[in-house]
């Protein structure tokens, strides 16, 4: 090798590389952007278009339909979800993996544009993009005890200041303002008085939009160029002064029949934290930036925002902080870390007996993970729980090399091989180990590509693992053929270093092992269990599959649906007031589980809840407590759930969609669908979307044709007047010289259906009439909201595994035990999809599957060209269903203590047992192919194959294994993610060590004559 012949030429050289690497690494490292996960690139695409005081019927017709027929088949899209709710209608378009955003947003808004019919007093859709980033800070805004003021004013302000010096934080994309009131200037007209003086109603609505400033151009005046403008826009004191309408030559002012004033919209939206009306506020990070740096600023900032918050009468507090759980994460790794390389240092220790021969070869480990540090910063990747993860496992991995050339030099020189100075001899031991470590290390290498260059969600999780992992191993090669030959015979030879006493041990073993293979019986016996065994055990002790583990981030969320109809006061009154109740003594510490944080919030139709314990591993007891708060709530669901690592706040879940162009049997069917889930999966989560009945109360004004035609008007007229009556009429915009406001026209409050229909109204054809002579008030019930998938009304459920249930068993029990009772309940055009993170975990399982398959593939053809044989390549890939059974039964005990399913990270582990369990084969099946090429004997080339390679063997697969250990057996932050690819890792590499020598030796000694020799009983 002329790499390891420049090491031993000059060693010096050598210890300047290993300076320059580890220099290198650390500053990489020190520059890695930290994160918790990987970047999770999910390209959506948000169109929000508000339509005041609309039903979600009328929505859904007018809007919906309309921006659907106009998306329809944009490149790239996987799922176009829509919502149409009151004066409200929300598109969610999902993209494929790795879709140019900029792209599909420019092709979103040209086909937008394209749309026309929008109602008149409809807003412009706004479109908003986003890769999938959440918020990783957020603030609670609270009114100090002497602020008298209700802090829901104040948002204007709070959006003005910290807002705006938020999104100035380098790393932060955008801050959100949550709860408190926008304004709007209300005329608030009486409708009686109106009637009495004969005015109409639309004419008002009319009268107030109408005024607007208008330029005339520029004209000269001599020597000078005026400009030309018309001052028609209302003051905000001229608004009074109006004229309406002549009565008996007398002016009929606005101020006459309504009150003119800038006030606070009705609350559609309330924040309530720690007992008292809050705003929030919350920060989302850049596309690949340092979180830790990003979080630093946002405290700098929120110091910065103390003095003039509390100049306000305002305090600010941080509730939610995501660096806590890197941070703690980080921690538990580095502990593991550190704790690995102590068992493998002990193992290695045990073996080689001398500190310096230790030292050498443990050399490897800081050296392979600060050159993955400068690997992760060269390709862009972050330093996040996957990718420390990968460095972790990393540890043992890294030593199999050092240990196979360490081991290979000492042997030779206990053996005493003439004719060769202390370097010619090391470098004639790296020559002998060279090929099967060069095929060892891409076996490593070529089994994780396939996962690096996967686009989808499971590629971006996980090619940080692969690439960590990847890069060690191949540092771990040059260390070993480059350093570690230089540094044993500098530092370790010279100092009269000799292995340890106890070859007589191996000698043993290895004569044991061939004890037990040399007769032909015994060899196709051993050939037979050790194949069709761990195939029939994989099978049969196979666990249940999922997405992906929870992890441990101590925050407890939860969704409420509440009863049909309730109204946001209402919801913030009683619901919030009753919650506020039940969750003192938990804030205040007197009862447990102790609350540290919480916040309940109402917005956009939608109703929320979450809280962060005192003690993280309390997070069980806190979600069994607000199951138990809402659960005394009336007619409302309550979805409650630990938040998870990867899937945010709905974690692993299975969305059943009932789809039909009718709603009230994907209704029924929804309905019978909950109770059967319950039924047969107890403790089951389920969130419907939306709610499962039409029950929001509706008063429905059926116009009277004739009588609207006797009175002059049309259904358009009647239509304004109606949202008058309600909500308010859009009559048009004012301009304060800060912000712009909305002119609404809206009546004074009515209380009962009777009083709107007895309200007068003036006509131009039929005098003055009441509105129930023009239209029916019909009291009914209409839906809260309408939801479509891929433009098709759609009724879901959500459906979160009950604890110690697998995404899996509930996905088998939905089809084989649900669905047969629902289908009687749908029309003839309805379907049942299910979607969520199972659609995820089927496509990633056939990716995984095919990425292992593909491994499994090129694995062979590198093989046979190592060992110029198909067949000795196949005898290698015989071991594999030795470590697969050892992995699946390793999971299998683990449930014996806690839940431990067959999820993605897993399943990563399985194609890491498929780099690491070949390499052992690979060291024997190389080593007796070297045999016998130099003319040994079959038998005698085994024998020197078991002997010499049985050390080194052992050696390794001990401090993998005890380097992985910790991963496996200790508690905390992130442990879940962790534990259950170590105990695969561990097991699959016990079961194989044990029975690899035995089935190997086996296999090299097995020809025809043994089959002969069976048949004739020998």
């Amino acid at each position: 090798m002329k790499l390891t012949e420049m090491g031993l030429r000059n060693p010096t050289a050598v210890g300047v590389v290993m300076w320059l690497i580890l220099l290198i690494g650390w500053l990489s490292y020190s520059r890695l952007p930290v994160q918790l996960t990987p970047e999770l690139q999910e390209p959506e695409i948000r169109i929000i278009t508000n339509w005041r005081a609309a039903t979600p019927e009328e929505v859904e017709a007018e809007i919906v339909k309309r921006q659907e027929e106009a998306l329809r088949g944009i490149p790239g899209v996987t799922e176009l979800v829509a919502r149409a709710q009151s004066g409200r209608a929300e598109l969610n378009l999902s993209f494929v993996v790795g879709m140019d955003i900029r792209r599909a947003l420019v092709e979103v808004m040209n086909r937008l544009g394209q749309v026309s019919g929008y109602p008149d007093d409809a807003d412009e859709p706004f479109v908003d993009s986003t890769d999938g980033a959440s918020a990783i800070a957020w603030f609670i805004v609270h009114a100090l005890p002497d602020n008298a003021r209700d802090v829901t004013l104040y948002r204007d302000y709070i959006e003005d200041l910290v807002k705006e010096r938020f999104e100035r934080v380098p790393g932060v994309a955008v801050s959100e303002v949550f709860g408190g009131q926008e304004r709007e200037l209300r005329v608030s007209f009486d409708p009686y008085r109106l009637a009495e003086l004969g005015i109409e109603l639309p004419g008002v609505s009319r009268y107030v939009g109408a005024g607007e400033n208008v330029s005339g151009g520029f004209v000269d005046i001599g020597k000078r160029e005026y400009s030309l403008r018309f001052a028609g826009r209302y003051g905000p004191g001229e608004f009074g002064a109006m004229i309406l309408a002549w009565r008996d030559g007398r002016p009929v002012y606005l101020r006459d029949v309504a009150t003119v004033e800038v006030r606070p919209v009705d609350p559609r939206n309330f924040v309530i934290a720690q007992g008292r009306p809050s705003i929030a506020v919350n920060a989302q990070r850049e596309v690949g930036v340092n979180v830790l740096e990003v979080m630093s600023g946002l405290r700098h900032a929120a110091a910065d925002l103390e003095e003039p918050l509390r100049r306000a009468g305002l305090s600010m507090q941080q509730v939610y902080d995501e660096t806590l759980y890197i941070d703690a994460s980080i921690r538990f790794l580095y502990g593991n870390l550190g704790l690995g390389i102590l068992l493998a240092t002990g193992i290695l220790w045990l073996f080689l007996r001398n500190v310096r021969a230790t030292l050498t070869v443990i050399l490897a480990i800081p050296a392979c993970l600060l050159a993955t540090f400068a690997v992760l910063q060269w390709s862009g990747r972050t330093l996040n729980v996957i990718s420390l993860a990968g460095l972790a496992f990393a540890v043992g991995m890294v030593l199999d090399a050092s240990i196979v050339v360490l081991e290979n030099i000492v042997r030779l020189r206990e053996q005493g091989v003439e004719g060769k100075g202390r370097r010619l001899l090391a470098a004639f031991a790296v020559g002998e180990v060279w090929g099967a470590l060069l095929a060892s290390t891409a076996t490593t290498v070529i089994v994780f590509l396939p996962v690096i260059f996967l686009e989808s969600e499971v590629g971006q999780l996980f090619a940080d693992l692969a690439l960590s992992i990847s890069a060690a191993v191949c540092a771990s090669l040059f260390i070993a053929i480059f350093v570690v030959p230089a540094a044993e015979t500098v530092w370790v030879a010279n100092r009269g270093y000799s292995a340890p006493r106890g070859g007589h041990l191996w000698d043993r073993m290895t004569s044991g092992i061939m004890f037990v293979t040399d007769r032909p019986r015994w060899r196709l016996l051993w050939v037979a269990v050790l194949i069709a065994a761990p195939i029939l055990g994989t099978a049969w002790l196979r666990p249940s599959l999922d997405y992906l583990p929870e992890g441990s981030r101590n925050l407890a969320f939860a969704y409420l649906r509440p009863a049909p109809g309730a109204s946001i006061e209402h919801l913030r009154r009683e619901m919030g007031s009753s919650l506020t109740a039940r969750l003192a003594p938990h804030l205040r510490g007197e009862r447990e589980p102790a609350i540290k944080h919480y916040f309940f919030v109402g917005f956009g139709g939608d109703v929320f809840m979450g809280a962060v314990a005192r003690e993280a591993s309390r997070l069980p007891q806190l979600v069994n407590e607000m199951r138990g708060i809402f659960r005394d709530f009336p007619d409302t669901f309550a979805f409650v759930q630990k938040t998870s690592l990867f899937g945010g706040r709905e974690g692993n879940s299975v969305e059943v969609n009932f789809q039909a162009r009718e709603l009230e049997p994907l209704l029924q069917a929804a309905s019978r669908a909950f109770g059967r889930i319950q039924e047969e999966l107890p403790g089951v989560n389920i969130r419907p979307l939306p709610g499962l009945i039409l029950a929001k109360p509706e008063l429905r004004l059926v116009p009277d044709e004739r009588r609207l035609a006797e009175a002059g008007w049309t259904r358009r007229e009647l239509a304004l007047i109606v949202r008058a009556l309600g909500d308010g009429l859009d009559a048009g915009d004012y301009f304060t010289g800060e912000e712009i406001l909305d002119i609404i026209v809206r009546a004074t409050p009515w209380r009962t259906p009777d009083e709107i229909a007895d309200i007068p109204l003036a006509t131009p054809g039929g005098g003055i009439v009441p509105l129930k002579e023009l239209a029916q008030v019909v009291r009914t019930a209409g839906a809260e909201e309408i939801r479509r998938s891929n433009q098709r009304r759609t009724v879901t459920l959500r459906v979160n595994p009950p604890p110690g249930v697998s995404l899996d068993t509930v996905l088998e029990v939905l089809r084989t035990r649900v669905e047969p009772d629902l289908w009687p309940l749908l029309p003839g055009d309805a379907e049942i999809q299910y979607q969520g993170t199972a659609e995820k975990l089927q496509v990633a399982v056939r990716e995984l599957g095919g990425s292992f398959i593909l491994a499994v593939v090129v694995l062979y053809l590198l093989m046979t060209a190592l060992f110029r044989s198909y067949g000795y390549s196949l005898l290698v890939l015989v071991t594999l269903p030795l470590a697969t059974v050892g992995g699946v039964a390793a999971l299998r005990f683990a449930n014996l203590f806690v839940f431990q399913p067959l999820d993605l990270l897993t399943m990563i582990g399985f194609i890491m047992l498929l780099g690491l369990v070949v390499n052992n084969a690979i060291l024997l099946v190389y080593r007796a192919r070297e045999a016998e090429r130099a003319g040994a004997p079959r038998r005698e080339a085994v024998v020197s194959a078991v002997r010499t390679r049985l050390r080194p063997i052992m050696m390794s697969t001990l401090t993998s294994i005890f380097g992985m250990l910790p991963l496996a057996l200790l508690p905390g932050a992130g442990s879940e993610i962790y534990r259950g690819l170590a105990a695969v890792i561990i097991g699959g590499l016990s079961v194989n060590v044990i029975f690899l020598l035995l089935l190997v030796p086996s296999l090299l000694l097995l020809d025809r004559r043994d089959f002969r020799m069976r048949r004739a009983g020998v």
